[in-house]
């Protein structure tokens, strides 16, 4: 498949335009809508560290930007960033506007 016409290359994700606009829990447990995770388990333990991951992964790579809104938390984001598990394109997106953030990346 030619790579300019992989459906990864050109969707759209969100970013929101300042860290500090998320507002999302940073504790508790979570359940993430049916458009966000269509899995059966859709509840996440924010004191999970493995749980905490994936549920950041999926917001940020399903999300509109106000879902990132609701549910990311900047502490835990900032926390976690190194650690999440992403595509090339979205990291690249989120580390374009929040340059810092490649710098937490080990």
């Amino acid at each position: 498949m030619d790579r300019a016409l992989n459906y990864a290359n050109i969707r759209p994700y969100a970013v929101p335009r300042a860290l500090e606009e998320l507002a999302g829990p940073a504790d508790g447990i979570v359940m993430l809508p049916g458009w966000l995770d269509w899995s059966p388990r859709r509840s996440y333990d924010l004191s999970d560290p493995v749980a905490l991951r994936v549920m950041y992964e999926q917001v940020i790579q399903e999300g509109r930007e106000q879902d990132l809104k609701a549910y990311l938390n900047t502490d835990l984001l900032v926390r976690i960033w190194p650690d999440l598990i992403l595509p090339v394109r979205v990291r690249r997106l989120w580390e374009s506007r929040f340059t810092w953030l490649r710098d937490q990346v080990a």
